[in-house]
C-alpha cells in the first residue's frame, strides 16, 4: 500500500471504482463544503477536491480536503502548477499528510487568464509530470527535490494524475500518459469523455503500451444538464468532443426533460466504459449538480459502493 486509503484499496483489489467532485466556495464558509460532502457521502469511494479551478479564487484544496477527513471521508486533493513553486508545493504535501489526506492530483492548472484574477502572475517553476517525479521522490525515497536531504517523518500518499484523451496531436497522448507513469503515477482521471469511439482508439494505444498494467484509469464523464451546455461545451472547451448524435438526443429531449436524457447518456456512457479493458473505474464530475449524483450512480447500477 502506497497510502492505504480507501480509493487505493478499492482500486488493489480490482473494484470498478468511482469518484467523484466537489468544488470550494469561493470564501471561507465551511458549510458549503459540508452540505456538497454529504449528497456525495455513499456514492463515491473519494471526492477530488478542485485547486482554484478555472484559475478563480476558492477555498484552499487542503483546507477543504482536511474538512472532509473530519467528516471520514476521503478526499483527493487537487495540486497545480500554476500558482506555487516547488518549495510551496513540497511544504503543502507535508501539510496535507499530516492532515491526514492519503491522495492528490497531479495537474498544470488552468492559465489565470480564465480567472477572476487576470493580472497575476504564474509560477510553474515545474510541470505536472515533474511535480509526478516529485512527490514519488518524497514518499518512496523520504527526499525532497534536488538535494539528498532526508524528510523528517513519512509520506504517504496515492498520485494521481490528469489525462485528456482527444487533445491534439492525437498520436502523442498514450506517450504523454506513459512519460506520467514512468515519473511514478498510481492513477489517472481523464478528461470528460462523449466521444466513446476515439477514447476506444485511445484505450487500445494504451493496451498495446501496457500502461492500463502500470496505473489505475478512471475515465472521466460529466451529466449534461442542457443542449446548451452540450454545444458550449463541444464548442469552447478544450479537448472535449461532443458527437452530434449527444447533442441532438439533448436537443430532441422535450421541455423539462433535458436533464434527464443527460443523465440517461451518462448512464449509458458508464454501462460502456465498465466493458473497456483496462477502465478501472469513472471520475464523475457533475458540475454544481453534487444533489443528482445519487441518482446517477444507483441508475447505473454502482451502488452500494464496495467496502475496502
Amino acid at each position: 500500500m502506497k497510502a492505504g486509503g480507501n480509493l487505493e484499496k478499492i482500486l488493489e483489489k480490482g473494484e470498478f471504482a468511482v469518484t467523484g467532485e466537489l468544488g470550494p466556495p469561493k470564501g471561507n464558509d465551511i458549510e458549503v463544503v459540508k452540505k456538497k460532502a454529504e449528497m456525495l457521502r455513499g456514492n463515491v469511494d473519494a471526492i477530488n477536491v478542485t485547486d482554484n479551478q478555472t484559475a478563480i479564487v476558492r477555498m484552499s484544496s487542503i483546507t477543504a480536503g482536511a474538512l472532509l477527513v473530519q467528516m471520514e471521508l476521503e478526499p483527493v486533493m487537487q495540486m497545480v502548477c500554476r500558482d506555487r513553486n516547488r518549495i510551496a508545493m513540497q511544504s503543502d504535501i507535508f501539510g496535507a499528510t499530516a492532515l491526514g489526506i492519503k491522495n492528490m492530483l497531479c495537474l498544470s492548472g488552468d492559465h489565470q487568464s480564465f480567472g477572476n484574477q487576470i493580472n497575476s502572475k504564474n509560477v510553474f517553476d515545474i510541470d505536472s509530470i515533474q511535480m509526478l517525479s516529485m512527490v514519488k521522490r518524497m514518499r518512496d525515497e523520504k527526499k525532497i527535490l534536488d538535494v539528498d536531504e532526508e524528510i523528517e517523518g513519512e509520506i504517504k500518499i496515492f498520485i494521481g494524475a490528469a489525462a485528456n484523451p482527444f487533445a491534439e496531436p492525437f498520436e502523442f497522448r498514450p506517450l504523454r500518459l506513459a512519460k506520467k507513469v514512468e515519473a511514478g503515477v498510481d492513477f489517472i482521471q481523464t478528461q470528460c469523455i462523449y466521444d466513446m469511439k476515439l477514447f476506444k482508439e485511445w484505450m487500445k494505444a494504451i493496451r498495446d503500451m501496457g500502461l492500463h498494467e502500470k496505473c489505475h484509469i478512471l475515465a472521466g464523464v460529466t451529466p449534461l444538464k442542457s443542449v446548451g451546455m452540450a454545444k458550449y461545451m463541444a464548442k469552447n472547451v478544450a479537448g472535449i468532443i461532443i458527437p452530434d448524435e449527444i447533442i441532438g438526443r439533448m436537443a430532441k429531449a422535450p421541455k423539462g426533460k433535458k436533464a434527464e436524457e443527460g443523465i440517461k447518456i451518462c448512464c449509458e456512457q458508464i454501462d460502456e466504459l465498465r466493458e473497456i479493458d483496462g477502465v478501472h473505474g469513472i471520475h464523475l464530475m457533475a458540475i454544481e449538480w453534487e444533489h443528482r449524483v445519487s441518482e446517477i450512480v444507483e441508475a447505473a447500477k454502482l451502488l452500494p459502493r464496495p467496502t475496502p
